[in-house]
């Protein structure tokens, strides 16, 4: 299926799914969203707070859904991830939201959605949020941001290539985000679904041995055997975060270690996640991984 594509004019309206933001996280996406031609619109919740989440788990849900129904919004960008996505789930009409054909934004905890939506067959956007882009990033940040709101797939030339691990060419659709909520999927009925697709993997605040049990169990549980190839991006501050009781290695090395023997076409070091700066990835999507050079090439578009 494809997304109703994005024009100058329509309503870009922002939900918080997860975490809860202060209203001056929004002043700067929604500033450039105006600059860039669209309309925004704050749901109703999304300034809430209770805890670490962003309101109740029926609020956050209600405006999740109240946005994919309604009329005047033309796509749906979370303001940011931390915790509370998989809380949502018994209060969600899955196949009403993808029925909608509207783009979902964003990554981290919004991880959960992208998986349970690309099983079901609706492309999805990782991309920043209002509070990612918050903090000061590199111009093909933003520039990667417009060109997939335009339908415009290409990657811009600024963005630096992954490295080499395995080369090879690797096809298929576009999977993954946050390997937390990855592993944390598996075995329930929203599990990510990896056969024939190119899985994209990052993390962030993860300990070393905590990056290796998890993908550890990607490649026990039999799913990593299933994928066609990895892009790795990057397990943020991981190896700052040792427990001296325990030990550490390299993040890179444990995962070179894990996957590469699979001989998949597989790269490192791909631009996006929570990385400081980051492509916007859609999942859902035909791709091609050139593992030997670096680079992703989507082969259709987004939307119609």
């Amino acid at each position: 299926m494809k997304l109703h594509p994005l024009r100058k004019g329509d309503t870009v309206q922002l939900v918080t799914p997860a975490s809860p933001l202060s209203a001056d996280k929004l002043e700067f996406i929604t500033t450039w969203l105006e600059g860039q031609g669209y309309r925004t619109k704050i749901a109703p919740h999304a300034l809430e707070a209770d805890g670490y989440l962003a309101g109740t788990d029926k609020d956050r849900a209600a405006d999740l859904m109240a946005a994919f129904e309604d009329e005047e919004t033309h796509a749906v960008l979370c303001t940011r991830g931390g915790y509370g996505c998989v809380r949502l789930f018994p209060f969600l009409d899955l196949d009403r939201i993808v029925r909608s054909h509207k783009m979902l934004l964003g990554f981290s905890d919004v991880t959960t959605l992208h998986a349970a939506l690309n099983r079901r067959g609706m492309p999805t956007v990782h991309s920043p949020m209002a509070l990612t882009l918050h903090y000061p990033r590199q111009p093909f940040v933003l520039e990667s941001l417009s060109r997939i709101l335009r339908n415009d797939l290409t990657v811009p030339l600024e963005a630096p290539r992954a490295t080499t691990v395995v080369g090879g060419i690797g096809t298929g659709k576009t999977v993954g985000g946050c390997m937390c909520l990855l592993m944390d999927s598996v075995g329930t009925p929203n599990e990510v679904d990896v056969e024939g697709k190119i899985l994209f993997i990052e993390d962030v605040d993860e300990m070393p041995h905590r990056i290796d049990a998890m993908f550890t169990h990607l490649v026990h549980s039999g799913l990593a055997a299933k994928a066609s190839g990895f892009v790795i991006g990057e397990m943020t501050r991981t190896d700052e975060k040792v427990d001296k009781d325990i030990g550490d290695r390299p993040w890179k090395e444990i995962i070179i270690e894990r996957l590469a023997p699979l001989g998949k076409p597989m790269v490192i070091g791909y631009p996006f996640g929570h990385m400081k700066n980051m492509l916007t990835i859609p999942l859902g999507v035909e791709a091609r991984l050139d593992a030997d050079d670096g680079t992703l090439t989507y082969l259709e578009t987004l939307c119609d």
